[in-house]
């Protein structure tokens, strides 16, 4: 499964629009996920009790969102941001330091961990649709972006991929350390929307308010341009 030039080239736009259509999906499907299965699952909780219920699964979501966001943020860090989010396919160094040593593809490992914590927000056709659709395109990303670096490294990346899980993180490290020095203030403004969309999960989850998710997320998107400059996306690399 791989992924095509444009799909890469445009790959914040076709994650963000899996995103707006999974909360779109409220016009098909209008009721939360989550509370339709605490309503299913314990109909004899009275409303406050399923309240708590409901806020103990959204700061859970929260939670996982956070892990995935700082596992970005880790290989953002040894990857160096200007990389992350730059349009082009980079496959001219092969990075295996950091969340490297023990898992492939660490960007989107945290990408779909934010996913399934920001599925209980949606209704259960927009969790479902959010989940499977960015599944589906961050596996056709990584088959690209595995197939360029094969082709420019050739038998040590082959050795890379023999050696270290693509999706799911090792426990220990599987190939040793190669001295790379992390930027994390450049990293941490690269993933500034993602903290952001996680800042949303925590603040929905204490009041219930679908809309203070969205400002979050849109306070994000508004401050990611800048972010982008400020990372150095779209210049000249010596």
């Amino acid at each position: 499964m791989r992924g095509t030039e444009f799909e890469f080239r445009h790959r914040f736009g076709f994650i963000g629009s899996i995103f707006f259509i999974g909360f779109a999906l409220y016009r098909v499907d209008g009721v939360n996920v989550a509370w339709r299965l605490v309503e299913h699952a314990a109909p004899a909780l009275d409303d406050d009790a399923q309240r708590r219920v409901l806020r103990c699964v959204y700061l859970g979501g929260a939670l996982l969102g956070a892990l995935g966001t700082l596992l970005r943020t880790w290989a953002t860090a040894y990857l160096r941001a200007e990389v992350v989010h730059d349009p082009q396919l980079h496959s001219d160094r092969l990075v295996a330091d950091g969340p490297y040593r023990r898992v492939r593809n660490p960007l989107y490992t945290g990408l779909m961990l934010l996913v399934v914590g920001m599925a209980p927000l949606a209704s259960a056709l927009g969790a479902a649709w959010m989940i499977v659709a960015q599944a589906v395109f961050v596996a056709r990303l990584a088959g690209r972006e595995a197939a360029a670096l094969l082709a420019v490294h050739g038998e040590s990346y082959r050795r890379y991929l023999q050696a270290v899980p693509r999706f799911v993180p090792a426990l220990r490290p599987r190939v040793p350390p190669a001295g790379a020095r992390p930027q994390w203030g450049r990293a941490l403004l690269g993933e500034t929307f993602l903290w952001a969309m996680v800042a949303g999960l925590v603040v929905f989850a204490v009041t219930f308010q679908l809309q203070d998710f969205g400002l979050a997320c849109l306070g994000g998107c508004l401050a990611y341009p800048l972010l982008q400059r400020a990372v150095g996306v779209g210049r000249r690399r010596p």
